[in-house]
């Protein structure tokens, strides 16, 4: 699927996806940690914030959530009415560079094809200030494929397997990489991953 079928995908299955999802749960909770890590009124974004009751209503007043699809924005909006939302695609984002202490980017990168994984990551960084911090679901398996049914419709999921994740997160610049273990949404357990932007250094 490319990126135009993902969109239209996710605002075929974003109200059953938020109707099915738990917004409360231990994923959640990995939000207060990564809190703890930021200075005062940070500038935070939420990368496929979808109808945003799972982490970006949880973020601080003002934080910024971005999707693919029109239709969560719509629901976030609802759910937010507060929020400032982006239409945008993760391996392309509209931001100009470092704007944000941190992101957040909870099941979302492996809806990109995977070969497209280090633009995303890349991307991540040039929106981050020096030492910003990234909190991210972390892809444990390899794969590529689309699940019919899912939510009622279909949707495409893709990464290249836990350790090569890893290892393109560091290409992009990001160290003092963390992994905790969390329920997902959906009732069963994921990994995240804390990472931190390093900070460039002097010539």
């Amino acid at each position: 699927m490319d990126r135009n079928e993902v969109r239209r995908a996710w605002d075929a299955v974003s109200e059953q996806y938020a109707e099915t999802r738990d917004p409360d749960g231990s994923d959640a909770r990995l939000i207060d940690e990564l809190l703890a890590l930021l200075p005062d009124n940070p500038d935070v974004l939420d990368i496929g914030c979808g109808d945003g009751a799972r982490t970006l209503s949880n973020l601080p007043s003002g934080s910024v959530g971005l999707d693919v699809s029109r239709r969560g924005l719509e629901l976030a909006a609802e759910t937010i009415p507060t929020a400032r939302l982006i239409h945008g695609e993760m391996s392309e984002l509209p931001i100009v560079d470092e704007q944000f202490d941190a992101i957040t980017a909870y099941h979302a990168v492996f809806h990109v094809p995977r070969e497209r994984h280090p633009a995303v990551y890349d991307e991540f960084a040039r929106v981050l200030r020096d030492g910003g911090h990234l909190l991210m679901t972390l892809p444990g398996g390899r794969f590529e494929t689309v699940r019919h049914g899912w939510m009622g419709g279909r949707m495409f999921f893709s990464a290249p397997g836990r350790d090569r994740t890893l290892t393109q997160l560091r290409a992009s610049g990001f160290g003092e990489i963390r992994v905790e273990t969390a329920n997902d949404p959906l009732g069963s357990q994921t990994e995240f991953v804390f990472a931190t932007l390093e900070e460039e250094s002097e010539p």
